[in-house]
């Protein structure tokens, strides 16, 4: 595959477009279920999904994409404002809530399914399509509606933005200040059901709750402003698309759904490793820094303790002194002269001014953390 494909070759085109629209809207939007803590709440809503594109075919006898996606549309809002439901008529968690009904949804659904399959109708064929998603289907009408629904999104988070913000950090001051948080909640779900839906056709029921939280993952990892978040997480999803569409038509035997599902992963893991406060390697630079520090006080304040009976601070001591003491290294007298608090004179060591005043703040902040 060359560059060049992407405008000559309209299946090509059209399907790039679609998934990085498709990933642009879920890593917007899945910034919010992240930050909320209802990571699963994607998962269960895409096999909520899979009885309302069963009952649509059972009930219109044909296989028609608009239909198909209405029922899956209309499934996956019951079965989100079910969970809602449970969570606060019942003493069960969310967790508990989402668990129940992606089983009992999905379970109904390859129920459906079944039933479909020994129907004598030569229109079933292809539904399972669903599941695993075929974003070789994805025509141009389908991309304009992702590009409607991803604006009108867009429109709406900045419409309701500062409130949106206040309920995913304080809903209960948010609701003080007089804001209709149900609203809002049922705004917010609201639309990551249409994104959760509209990606059934390319990533299908099962890998659909990745593609809607990989981006915000690790989106997460490299900020903790909320704009910023939404930005990087839909620039991720749509970059994910765009890679895992080119890699799957470099290759005929990939399919397109789960190799994008793969490159959004890897952005979560390039995250999860370099990002540079919340990242496996800087936390693991932050910690070699601070042993380091903490060795440079110590042998630092068991030296004021010798110099400390003298008048003369710089009244030279032998460095075997320090043999016997675990903070000491070479490498930590020698980081110690650079600072300037100490000075070494062959075999001999003194403390400065500086690093007498500089030992005097350690002890006196250890004496107020005791305190």
């Amino acid at each position: 595959m060359q560059l060049s494909d992407f405008f000559t070759d309209y299946t090509l085109r059209t399907i790039t477009l679609g998934t990085a629209i498709l990933g642009a809207i879920c890593g917007m939007l899945g910034s919010f279920a992240v930050l909320r803590k209802q990571s699963l709440l994607g998962d269960a809503i895409s096999h909520a999904a899979l009885p309302g594109i069963a009952l649509a075919f059972i009930i219109t006898g044909v296989k028609d994409r608009n239909l198909i996606l209405i029922g899956a549309l209309i499934s996956g809002l019951v079965g989100a404002f079910w969970i809602k439901g449970i969570v606060k008529h019942t003493r069960l968690k969310s967790d508990t809530a989402l668990g129940l009904i992606l089983s009992l949804f999905f379970g109904f659904g390859m129920l459906l399914l079944t039933f479909i399959q020994k129907m004598p109708n030569a229109n079933q064929a292809g539904l399972d399509k669903y599941l695993f998603g075929q974003a070789a289907t994805l025509v141009e009408q389908d991309v304009w509606v992702m590009a409607v629904v991803t604006g009108v999104s867009l429109f709406v988070l900045l419409l309701f933005w500062k409130e949106l913000k206040l309920l995913l950090f304080d809903a209960d001051y948010t609701k003080t200040l007089g804001f209709n948080t149900q609203f809002l909640d049922i705004l917010i779900t609201s639309f990551i059901v249409i994104a959760i839906v509209l990606g059934l056709q390319t990533v299908g029921v099962v890998l659909m709750s990745a593609m809607l939280l990989a981006p915000a993952a690790a989106a997460r990892q490299w900020t903790n402003n909320l704009a910023k978040m939404v930005a990087l997480a839909s620039m991720f999803g749509a970059l994910s698309g765009v890679v895992g569409t080119g890699i799957s038509a470099s290759q005929s035997n990939l399919s397109t759904g789960p190799v994008i599902v793969l490159v959004a992963a890897s952005f979560v893991m390039f995250s999860f490793v370099f990002a540079p406060n919340r990242g496996l390697l800087a936390r693991a630079i932050r910690f070699r820094r601070n042993r380091k520090d903490l060795n440079l006080k110590k042998t630092l304040t068991f030296m004021h303790h010798i110099v400390r009976n003298h008048e003369n601070i710089s009244h030279p001591h032998s460095i075997r002194i320090l043999n016997n003491f675990h903070g000491f290294t070479l490498k930590t007298l020698s980081v110690l002269e650079q600072r300037q608090f100490i000075r070494i004179e062959g075999d001999q060591w003194s403390m400065t001014e500086e690093g007498f005043t500089e030992a005097t703040s350690i002890y006196d902040q250890l004496g107020q953390t005791d305190d």
